[in-house]
């Protein structure tokens, strides 16, 4: 029985490939440099307009103004590179965002360094004509020739010399053609290979098409790994997609600003107080967008705003930062990733900044598929004092049939208010194929709480509030005994916070994530998925099992939450406790609901091996879910977190429970319920260390056994709850 867990013919070619490369070269230079310098504004095609004899009809570009243009030559004449605050006082005096400024002078630079290389490619080719004519001669020269000894033609051998000579003038050549092909990949995309040695064949790729591809990448796809894993697939942004991505973003900033501060003909209030988005009227403001809806695909667009304890400084600090905005959002968000920084901002700050990211956003259940977007973000300080950030997709540079969800112009305002604290208004808006959602969560999938504005403001005020919390100075008097220092409730804090870390980024369907389905009884099904943890000191060495299952009961979230948090009825449902009394040593509130909290517990049990058995534990609560997420601790890593140790070395393994509002139940029809029923989606899960040797195999008996306790622990919460009034 196991343990809980406590952790990648040559003269003619020469001369072909010398006239291909030019000819390709500045056909590739006068489309790129025509499209790159001086335009503007962009309307991105959808999907299936992708040929390039539509290229006219896809892209429409508005250029700057004739004074514009003199104006950044002028500056250009006398500083090429100007800095930061150079680019800022320009974009001032010229009504232009400092990104756009910033990309016409690398477009300008570009630009005469292209000119610069094609009058040097001029000169090439007059050399290789020369050698050629040269060559020629040396050719008639031979064959008028006669051997001295028989009268007969001469050899070729009596030519090496010059033959000599002209091979290494080849190979100069050849290598200064390969240089300046290089150069024209650079900026338009393609491989250096495809130019080097096949340019008679190598179509130009200009700004419009878009390049990239999600191919399969080698070496990610393992025991963890599903096999299709979209995230790990995507490349960074191309130069010449750059500029694409600032005109997206800018056209972006300016849809969110409209949305958030539209009136009640663009927001529709529905029932569970969400503003839903009128299509008709979005489409009627915004005809252009970012292009059409793609087929299989339905929208999903909300409003929330609420004011939060927090300033706008730190909000927009989380916000950009992708690894404390994917803790902050943990619940949201399972992956994120930040694949280039276009720009960092100016004047110190974010505004300005600039980032192209890719993320992927879950529903704490194995039965709801997550949704991957590529997208970019843009941070914007407004004239008003205001700030935004804006999430917008980019698969439009990048398109791929497996892509099951795009975001629209998405993000929030946030706006300054004393005494530390910020109004945030959010706005999300993404198309999304949703098929593949289980039946038991559709109508909250539909409802647009599970990924809409009201789920990420609410988690932002929560989390605002534990951030709070956590730098808060005071122990509380019964807390003295077990915490010594403030030090002690800030690593005890802290290895909450990775707890809870852990069990979102596993309990979801993340295609990071091979689940197996144990069983087919209908909503009671199994998914199980095994680890091997080796070298990680937030875990225990071995093979872990991880375990989940979702169902629905018609019992209230907050009836089912107060149960499963509450020390007292833990023996109703906690196997692993084998009945013993569980007393609480330690409370930390981290939020204004008393739900909201963290607590060390002792298990006194008869059992002497577990007699000394800590488990920590977080639970939280808002209007949109609830957790209740514990693992067992060691006790000597316990007293070492207390006393203000480090908290990242202590070994967890977290379980636990996701609770979320409204799902189906019996009506007296014999339907569906509608969201707002009052009944509950649990999830429960656990991870067992079912074997301590990393290169063990998985044994039948221990996933049986996990099943088994599964399964169990379900039944015991349903029949405690169901009968409890």
């Amino acid at each position: 029985m196991f343990q809980p867990n406590m952790f990648d013919t040559h003269h003619h070619m020469l001369d072909m490939t010398s006239k291909s490369s030019e000819n390709d070269l500045g056909r590739i230079r006068e489309e790129e440099f025509e499209t790159r310098s001086g335009t503007e504004t962009m309307e991105i095609p959808s999907g299936e307009d992708q040929e390039p004899n539509q290229r006219a009809k896809r892209k429409r570009y508005h250029r700057h103004t004739q004074r514009q243009i003199q104006e950044m030559e002028t500056f250009f004449k006398e500083c090429p590179h100007p800095d930061d605050k150079q680019r800022k006082e320009l974009s001032c005096q010229l009504g232009l965002e400092p990104l756009q400024v910033k990309f016409w002078f690398q477009n300008k630079r570009t630009q005469m360094k292209a000119q610069h290389e094609r009058h040097e490619n001029a000169i090439l080719k007059a050399e290789n004509e020369k050698l050629r004519a040269e060559n020629n001669r040396f050719k008639e020269a031979l064959s008028n020739t006669t051997c001295p000894n028989c009268g007969g033609p001469a050899a070729l051998g009596e030519m090496s010399f010059d033959e000599q000579h002209l091979r290494v003038e080849n190979a100069r050549l050849r290598e200064e053609i390969d240089r300046i092909s290089g150069i024209a990949a650079k900026y338009v995309g393609k491989p250096v290979a495809s130019y080097s040695h096949h340019s008679s064949h190598a179509p130009s790729r200009s700004l419009d098409h878009g390049v990239g591809t999600f191919g399969a990448q080698s070496g990610f796809v393992g025991e963890m790994y599903g096999g299709n894993d979209l995230l790990r697939s995507i490349a960074g942004p191309t130069e010449a997609d750059k500029p694409m991505i600032v005109e997206l973003a800018v056209a972006a900033m300016e849809e969110l600003i409209r949305m958030a501060q539209a009136g009640e003909a663009l927001w529709v209030s529905c029932d569970n107080s969400t503003e839903m988005l009128n299509e008709e009227e979005y489409l009627r403001t915004f005809p252009r967008g970012i292009g059409p809806k793609p087929l299989g695909l339905k929208s999903e667009a909300s409003r929330e705003s609420s004011v939060v304890i927090m300033n706008h400084i730190n909000l927009i600090e989380i916000l950009m930062d992708v690894k404390r905005w994917s803790t902050v959002f943990c619940g949201i968000v399972s992956r994120a990733t930040t694949l280039e920084v276009l720009s960092t901002g100016v004047a110190g700050n974010y505004n300005g900044a600039l980032q192209v990211m890719t993320a992927e956003f879950q529903v704490p259940s194995p039965l709801v598929p997550t949704r991957e977007n590529y997208f970019v973000r843009y941070c914007k300080q407004h004239a008003d004092g205001t700030w935004a950030v804006v999430d917008v997709s980019l698969d439009n540079l990048h398109p791929s049939p497996i892509s099951r969800s795009r975001r629209r112009p998405s993000g929030c305002l946030i706006q300054e208010l004393p005494n530390g604290y910020s109004k945030v208004v959010w706005v999300e808006h993404v198309e999304v194929d949703d098929r593949a959602v289980h039946s038991i969560y559709r109508p909250l999938v539909n409802s647009g709480i599970a990924f809409g504005a009201k789920r990420w403001v609410a988690t932002l005020d929560r989390q605002c509030e534990r951030l709070a919390s956590s730098m808060a100075s005071n122990i509380s008097a019964g807390d003295l005994c077990v915490i010594t220092s403030t030090e002690g409730r800030k690593s005890m804090l802290k290895l909450a916070e990775r707890m809870v870390m852990s069990f979102c980024a596993g309990v979801g369907a993340s295609t990071a994530h091979a689940w197996t389905t144990l069983s087919a009884t209908g909503s009671d099904d199994v998914r199980v998925m095994t680890r091997k943890s080796m070298d990680d000191p937030g875990r225990p060495p071995g093979i872990v099992l991880s375990a989940a299952t979702s169902f629905w009961i018609p019992v209230p979230t907050k009836r089912v939450f107060d149960f499963l948090r509450d020390e007292n009825s833990r023996s109703e449902w906690d196997i692993l406790s084998n009945g013993g009394v569980v007393q609480e040593m330690t409370h930390i509130a981290n939020g204004r609901d008393p739900g909201n909290c963290v607590s060390l517990l002792r298990v006194n049990s008869a059992n002497s091996s577990q007699s000394n058995m800590l488990i920590l534990q977080e639970s939280c609560t808002d209007s949109t879910g609830s957790y209740v997420i514990y693992a067992p601790v060691d006790i000597v890593a316990m007293n070492v977190v207390l006393s203000g140790g480090d908290p990242d070395y202590v070994a967890l393994l977290p379980s636990g429970f996701a609770i979320l509002p409204d799902g189906p139940g019996n009506s007296t029809g014999g339907g569906i319920l509608e969201v707002g029923s009052g009944g509950s989606l649990l999830t429960v899960a656990f991870q067992i260390l079912v074997d301590s040797v990393p290169t063990a195999k998985l044994s039948l008996g221990s996933v049986a056994t996990v099943n088994s306790l599964i399964k169990c622990t379900v039944e015991r919460i349903k029949a405690a709850v169901m009968t409890e009034k």
